[in-house]
C-alpha cells in the first residue's frame, strides 16, 4: 500500500511558476513510476507528465513541454513537477500518481495509487 501526499498548489498569476510536490509512503517508493495528472472543472482527469522509476525517463503531454519538469527523489521518496510560464488554461486540480508496474503510462487505468489532488488557479 502506498499513501501520496501532494503539496504546492495556489493562486499565481499568468507567467508565474509553482512546484508541485508528492510524498510518498513506503519502502517500494523507488520501483514505481510517477505521474502527474490534472482535472479541470467539467473536464476527465488528464495525463500531463510521467517519470520512470529510477528516474531516466521523462515524458509530458505536448501542452506543457518546455514549461513543466517532473523530477523525483528517491531517497526522500518524492516527486515533483516544476511548473513555469503558467497560463490560465493551466488551472485544475493536479494530482500525483503511482503505477507499480513502472509503465510510466499517459492513462490514468495504468496508476494504482492516486493522492488527493492539489488545486491550482492560474490568473489572466
Amino acid at each position: 500500500q502506498v499513501q501520496l501526499v501532494e503539496s504546492g498548489g495556489g493562486l499565481v498569476q499568468a507567467g508565474g511558476s509553482l512546484r508541485l510536490s508528492c510524498a510518498a509512503s513506503g519502502r517500494t517508493f523507488s520501483t514505481y513510476s510517477m505521474g502527474w495528472f490534472r482535472q479541470a472543472p467539467g473536464k476527465e482527469r488528464a495525463f500531463v507528465a510521467a517519470i520512470s522509476a529510477s528516474g531516466g525517463y521523462a515524458h509530458y503531454v505536448d501542452s506543457v513541454k518546455g514549461r513543466f519538469t517532473i523530477s523525483r527523489d528517491n531517497a526522500n521518496n518524492t516527486v515533483a513537477l516544476q511548473m513555469n510560464s503558467l497560463k490560465p488554461e493551466d488551472t485544475a486540480v493536479y494530482y500525483c500518481a503511482a503505477d507499480p508496474y513502472n509503465r510510466y503510462s499517459v492513462a490514468t487505468q495504468a496508476y494504482v495509487y492516486w493522492g488527493q489532488g492539489t488545486q491550482v488557479t492560474v490568473s489572466s
